[in-house]
C-alpha cells in the first residue's frame, strides 16, 4: 500500500480509503471488513454523521474497537436529521457542529477525530462562523483536522482564503472530469489534499450496463467503459484501472472507495498489485470522451 501526507497535516492515509457508507448492520461482518483491510494497509476510513441515521458510526466504532491506533478516521458534519427522520436540513451552525461532534465522537467510542468535515457547502453559508466551530474543535482537541466534502468551485475558494482546511472530498472519475479545469491545480498549489469519490463512477466504469451520467448519454458512457476494458485483463481489473486514472493525478491524497464486501475489499487493495497506468494509456481514456465542467457554482 502506498501512504501520502493529507495535504498541511500530519496524517499518513492509505491511498485506498474505505468508503463506509455501503456497510451494512451486521456487525461481525463489518468488523471482518475492517480488520482485513487494516491487514492489506488501508488505515483511512470515511464515514458520516448521516448515513443511516449515525448509525454508521457506530459500526465502525465497534469494528475499530481495540484497533483505533492503527486507523485514520474520517467523518462529517452539517445535515442535521430532523425529529422524525423524513430528511435532513442543511444546518452549517456552529452551534450544530460543537453539538454533533460530541455524538459522533460517542457514536464512533473515541476521544478525537482525525478528520472532520464539512459535508457540503453554499456560498450562502455563515463560512467564518463555521469556520470558527472547526477552529475550536481543533483547539479543544476533539478534532486533529477539517475539511469539507463540496464539488463546488467557488465554496471551495473561499475555504482556502478563509480556513485552515487540510482536505477537500470531491468526486473525480474518467465520468467526472469537472475538477480537473480549475480546482486540482488550486488545490495542489495551496498544498490541500484531495479525497476522490466515485472513481468508478456508481460501477458504469466497472462492468455495469451503460447509461446516462452526468451530462453523457449511455452510449457516451459506454465508449469509456470501453476504453476502460481495452487497457485492462491481466494487469487491472476494470475498477482497478477507472482507480489507477483517478490516482495519477498529483493532488489526489486518496481515492475513498465504497466498500460492503470482501470481494470489493480485495479488488481496491489489490490496486497496487497492478501496474501503473502508462502516459499512453491515460491519454487514451482521455480520449475517449470528451471532458465535462461544472455549469454551475463556479
Amino acid at each position: 500500500m502506498k501512504y501520502n501526507t493529507l495535504g498541511k497535516s500530519d496524517l499518513q492515509i492509505s491511498e485506498i480509503a474505505f468508503g463506509c457508507m455501503s456497510l451494512g448492520e451486521n456487525t461481525l461482518e463489518n468488523t471482518f471488513l475492517v480488520h482485513r483491510a487494516l491487514e492489506k494497509g488501508i488505515n483511512f476510513f470515511d464515514t458520516a454523521d448521516l448515513y443511516n441515521h449515525g448509525d454508521n458510526e457506530v459500526q465502525l466504532g465497534r469494528a475499530l474497537k481495540g484497533k483505533r491506533d492503527k486507523a485514520v478516521i474520517a467523518t462529517k458534519v452539517g445535515n442535521q436529521w430532523r425529529a422524525d427522520k423524513s430528511g435532513w436540513d442543511w444546518n452549517p451552525s456552529k452551534t450544530y457542529i460543537l453539538g454533533s461532534v460530541e455524538e459522533s465522537l460517542r457514536r464512533l467510542d473515541t476521544d478525537y477525530i482525525d478528520l472532520y468535515q464539512l459535508h457540503g457547502g453554499m456560498m450562502e453559508d455563515p463560512i467564518d462562523e463555521t469556520i470558527a466551530a472547526f477552529e475550536q474543535l481543533q483547539q479543544e482537541g476533539k478534532i486533529r483536522y477539517y475539511g469539507i466534502s463540496s464539488i463546488r468551485p467557488n465554496v471551495i475558494r473561499e475555504y482556502i482564503k478563509r480556513s485552515n482546511i487540510v482536505s477537500v472530498m470531491m468526486q473525480y472519475s474518467l465520468l467526472d472530469r469537472r475538477p480537473e479545469e480549475s480546482c486540482l491545480e488550486l488545490l495542489k498549489s495551496n498544498n490541500i489534499g484531495v479525497l476522490a469519490r466515485g472513481g468508478v463512477a456508481k460501477g458504469l466504469l466497472a462492468g455495469k450496463h451503460p447509461e446516462p451520467y452526468l451530462n453523457y448519454d449511455a452510449a457516451a458512457v459506454a465508449k469509456a467503459a470501453l476504453a476502460v476494458a481495452n487497457i485492462s485483463g491481466k494487469e487491472h481489473t476494470l475498477a482497478q484501472t477507472a482507480l489507477r486514472f483517478v490516482l495519477h493525478q498529483p493532488a489526489i491524497a486518496a481515492a475513498v472507495v465504497g466498500i460492503r464486501t470482501q470481494n470489493q475489499l480485495e479488488e481496491a487493495a489489490g490496486v497496487f498489485k497492478s501496474a501503473v497506468l502508462t502516459p499512453e494509456e491515460i491519454n487514451g481514456l482521455q480520449q475517449s470522451i470528451p471532458p465535462n465542467f461544472y455549469d454551475q457554482h463556479r
